[in-house]
């Protein structure tokens, strides 16, 4: 049986927080791992975005009590986008790397927040628990798929 949409969402949005934890502990010393890690980060948030926006969005999008929700999703994405683009161009070792990446931090925070409260919320009431998992199988495999181009 597949798993929940909201569940695999959730499990991204863990594995999202301790990345950016990790990279919080890193120094300008720690260059290497600061890159290594950042990589993950973007590959990962690659990923959940693609899942997020070609199938659950358009999904929830659907339904008139959620369009809104959706809509802010989409914009706070294309921030975050936005912020990183902004990012990968500053060395590793600039003073202004753990500043630029703690803005970031913040607004990914926000985002799952919200996601998890307000986003879910409607979710379950639009959706039952067959369709959550039916679109959690859907995601499950345009994750695998998307991962593969990594």
């Amino acid at each position: 049986m597949p798993q929940s949409a909201l569940t695999l969402l959730q499990e991204d949005h863990d594995k999202m927080k301790k990345i950016m934890s990790d990279i919080d502990s890193t120094t300008e010393r720690g260059l290497k791992t600061r890159e290594e890690l950042f990589t993950t980060m973007k590959e990962a948030l690659n990923v959940h975005e693609r899942v997020e926006e070609e199938i659950f969005y358009p999904a929830l999008r659907e339904h008139k009590k959620a369009k809104e929700i959706v809509m802010e999703g989409y914009e706070e994405h294309r921030a975050v986008d936005m912020l990183l683009g902004e990012l990968e161009s500053v060395p590793f070792d600039d003073e202004s790397w753990s500043a630029k990446f703690t803005v970031i931090k913040e607004n990914i925070e926000h985002h799952i927040k919200e996601e998890e409260n307000e986003m879910f919320d409607k979710a379950r009431q639009i959706f039952d628990r067959a369709e959550l998992q039916e679109l959690g199988g859907a995601m499950a495999a345009r994750k695998e798929k998307a991962q593969a181009t990594y």
